[in-house]
């Protein structure tokens, strides 16, 4: 618990778990590419990122499965093809999204 002033503050557990969950410098960049611009794949994803190195996006990729927003299909091919999909609770996450890039484009001009 926090203190302010003499008086404990109880955290709060739902705000502390979702920064957990998709506290990850890029994770919320991919999910809204996943989400809402339909990119499947790791080397699209790589691409519309940019900055991201393939170890990071991997990383963060296999952490959004763990924690339930994306699903992850192989194919079982050569060459690899892999796809990611949003799953249901992924797919509830997307009106916070669409309410953050609302939010940007209001607040911050862009």
């Amino acid at each position: 618990m926090a203190q302010r002033r003499g008086e404990e503050i109880e955290r709060c557990r739902s705000v502390s778990t979702i920064q957990r969950m998709i506290g990850g410098k890029w994770k919320i960049e991919i999910l809204f590419y996943i989400a809402l611009k339909d990119v499947r794949h790791f080397g699209q994803l790589r691409r519309c990122i940019g900055n991201i190195s393939e170890s990071t996006l991997s990383k963060q990729l296999k952490e959004l499965v763990e924690d339930g927003f994306l699903a992850r299909t192989d194919f079982g091919e050569v060459p690899p093809r892999v796809e990611y999909a949003l799953t249901p609770q992924g797919k509830s996450f997307v009106p916070i999204l669409l309410a953050m890039k609302q939010w940007g484009e209001t607040e911050l001009g862009l």
